[in-house]
């Protein structure tokens, strides 16, 4: 991110030694500093209106407000930072709750330092990050356990009612894992009318990201593939 603004982060962690590794680690990188640090979650809204973090990387295990609770909290306010979640935890549980609570990424501490570097650029500049493994149980949670993980599949589909023909394709497209650029080249739609489908969903939804906008579809059953292999461009 040569030239790029530096990333201003707030690290949540009731570990001291974790905290102190992730500021050697990142203050390696450029164009990523660290601002603040706060050992529990009911440090977060206090340490965010001081600080103004772009990023806040959130631990979920902490022992008095857990990473879920100030997540949810902490994206309830105006303008909030992004949130990516870094955990040793990647329970189905874990993951559905942190997210559907607004999370923008999700890691295990066991990630690379450079991946963590490159998540945090990309929850700063609106995208979505998650672990390999987090994106399989993701998957796997979202589609075939029932009614675990919070699923509503009427509730969901009933949400769903509000969005065009056209962004409830692009919301299966999500459902998916594709990115924009398939989701362009399999619709046959420009980039940008992607992102702007994409962008009335959301306000439409009420949904903070992408990641959040896959978990409905999911709930909606409308990310499966029709009998060839494709989207069906009405989700149905």
């Amino acid at each position: 991110m040569s030239g790029a603004v530096t990333v201003r982060v707030l690290v949540v962690d009731d570990d001291a030694l974790v905290r102190s590794g992730l500021r050697l680690m990142l203050g390696e990188a450029p164009d990523i500093t660290i601002v603040a640090e706060a050992g529990d979650g009911d440090e977060v809204p206090a340490a965010v209106a001081e600080h103004r973090p772009d990023v806040v990387l959130m631990d979920l295990r902490m022992p008095r407000v857990d990473g879920v609770r100030a997540t949810a909290d902490l994206l309830a306010g105006p303008e909030p930072p992004a949130v990516l979640v870094l955990t040793t935890f990647d329970s189905d549980q874990d993951v559905l709750a942190a997210l559907r609570a607004g999370a923008t990424g999700y890691l295990v501490k066991d990630t690379p330092p450079a991946d963590i570097e490159d998540a945090i650029r990309r929850v700063a500049s609106g995208g979505t990050s998650l672990s390999p493994s987090v994106t399989r149980r993701l998957i796997a949670a979202a589609t075939g356990r029932g009614g675990r993980g919070g699923r509503d599949p009427a509730g969901a589909e009933a949400r769903l009612a509000v969005l065009s023909e056209q962004e409830r394709a692009v919301a299966a497209a999500v459902g998916r894992g594709w990115s924009n650029a398939r989701i362009s080249t399999e619709l046959l739609l420009s980039l940008s009318t992607v992102k702007t489908y994409l962008s009335g969903a959301l306000t439409k939804l009420d949904l903070e990201n992408r990641t959040q906008l896959a978990l409905l579809a999911h709930d909606a059953g409308i990310a499966a593939e029709d009998d060839e292999g494709e989207l069906s461009p009405g989700g149905r």
